[in-house]
C-alpha cells in the first residue's frame, strides 16, 4: 500500500528489516500486475520480490524462494449485505411453509367432516346442520391432533370409532411432518443465499487476481471467474458490485475488511489451499542464503513478531 506518500504494509515492514540487517540498501519498484511482478523476478530484472507470494513447485522451476515468511491460504469474501441470519419471522412466512400449513388445515377440515357425516346422528356434538358444522367439525379434528381428543365426544359408530382411532394415530404423522417443514425451511433460510464454501461458487460472479494461486485453484475446480490485475482494480469491482465474491489470500481479504472495506465486505468459511509465502529471488541468487540466515535471525529476536502484531495483532 501506499500512506502518506510511503509503500507500507507487512512486506515492506519485513523487507526494510531485512536488507537493514544485511547492510544493503534497496529500491522499490511496483509492478502494475502480480503477473509481470514473477516476470520480472524470473528473467533477473529485479533481485527480490515481496508480496503475498505463494511458494509452488510450478514457480520453483522459473526462480528460487526463501525461508517462508508467512503462513496463509485462501479464503472467500461476500459483501456484508449479503449476509442474513436466519428469521424465524422470514421461516414462518415462508411459501413453503405457508403450503404445509394449507395442507395441514384442509386434512383437518376433511377429517373432521368426515366424522361429521359418520357421526351427526349418534353423538350430540356433531348433530349440527352442514352451514353450522364445519368449524366445531375442524375444531375436534385439531384437538385430536393436539390433545388426543374429547373424552366426552368419544365416537359413538362403529365406523366413527375406527375412523377416530386412524386419525389419532395419523395424526401422530402429521405432528412429526409439520416440525420436520418448520425445521427444514429455517435449515434453507439460514443458508439461503448464502456463501461458505468453494462448492457455493458455481454460478456465482467471482473475481480474483489473474496468475495468483486463487485462479489458479478456481481453474482446477472449473469455477469461473473475472480476473483482475490488482488489487485495487479487484476491491474496486467488489464494491461496485460487478463481482459478488473474492476469492484471495486470507490475510489480504481480512486486513481489508477491518480497514478500508470495514462494512462492505466479510470473510465467510474456513481458510482453504493452506500455503505459505516466501520472497522470490532470480534462480541461482547469491543473496538467497543470506536472505534466509537473516530472516532466522529476525525470528529469533523477535523482530518478526513485532512486524507481525503491528500488520495482523498477535500471533497465536
Amino acid at each position: 500500500m501506499v500512506e502518506n506518500g510511503r509503500d507500507a504494509g507487512f512486506s515492506m515492514d519485513l523487507v526494510a528489516a531485512l536488507l537493514k540487517r544485511m547492510d544493503q540498501p534497496f529500491e522499490v519498484r511496483r509492478n502494475d500486475s502480480f503477473g509481470e511482478m514473477l516476470l520480472n523476478v524470473s528473467e533477473g530484472e529485479t533481485d527480490m520480490a515481496a508480496a503475498n507470494i505463494s511458494v509452488t513447485s510450478a514457480r520453483e522451476v522459473h526462480m528460487d524462494f526463501s525461508h517462508p515468511i508467512f503462513e496463509s491460504g485462501l479464503q472467500i469474501m461476500v459483501k456484508t449485505e449479503d449476509l442474513r441470519q436466519p428469521s424465524l419471522v422470514r421461516a414462518l412466512f415462508s411459501k413453503d411453509l405457508a403450503i404445509a400449513i394449507g395442507v395441514a388445515f384442509l386434512l383437518l377440515a376433511g377429517g373432521g367432516m368426515l366424522m361429521w357425516a359418520v357421526e351427526r346422528r349418534a353423538q350430540p356434538y356433531f348433530d349440527r346442520p352442514l352451514k353450522e358444522a364445519w368449524f366445531p367439525s375442524f375444531w375436534w379434528a385439531l384437538n385430536l391432533v393436539v390433545n388426543g381428543g374429547f373424552e366426552e365426544r368419544v365416537p359413538r359408530t362403529p365406523v366413527g370409532r375406527v375412523f377416530g382411532v386412524l386419525l389419532v394415530i395419523s395424526s401422530l404423522f402429521i405432528v412429526s411432518v409439520f416440525v420436520a417443514k418448520i425445521t427444514a425451511v429455517m435449515t434453507v433460510e439460514a443458508i439461503s443465499g448464502s456463501v461458505n464454501s468453494v462448492n457455493d461458487l458455481y454460478g456465482k460472479r467471482v473475481g480474483t487476481l489473474s496468475g495468483s494461486t486463487a485462479a489458479g485453484f478456481l481453474d482446477r475446480r472449473e469455477v469461473d471467474f473475472r480476473g483482475f490485475g490488482d488489487l485495487q482494480e479487484l476491491l474496486a469491482a467488489f464494491e461496485r458490485d460487478d463481482v459478488q465474491i473474492v476469492v484471495f489470500d486470507a490475510p489480504v481479504l481480512n486486513y481489508y475488511t477491518n480497514h478500508s472495506g470495514r462494512g462492505i465486505g466479510q470473510t465467510v468459511g474456513q481458510v482453504f489451499l493452506q500455503e505459505s509465502y516466501g520472497i522470490a529471488l532470480p534462480q541461482g541468487s547469491p543473496l538467497k542464503e543470506e536472505v534466509n540466515r537473516v530472516l532466522l535471525e529476525l525470528r529469533e529476536d523477535g523482530t518478526y513478531d513485532r512486524i507481525y502484531a503491528k500488520w495482523f495483532g498477535r500471533i497465536n
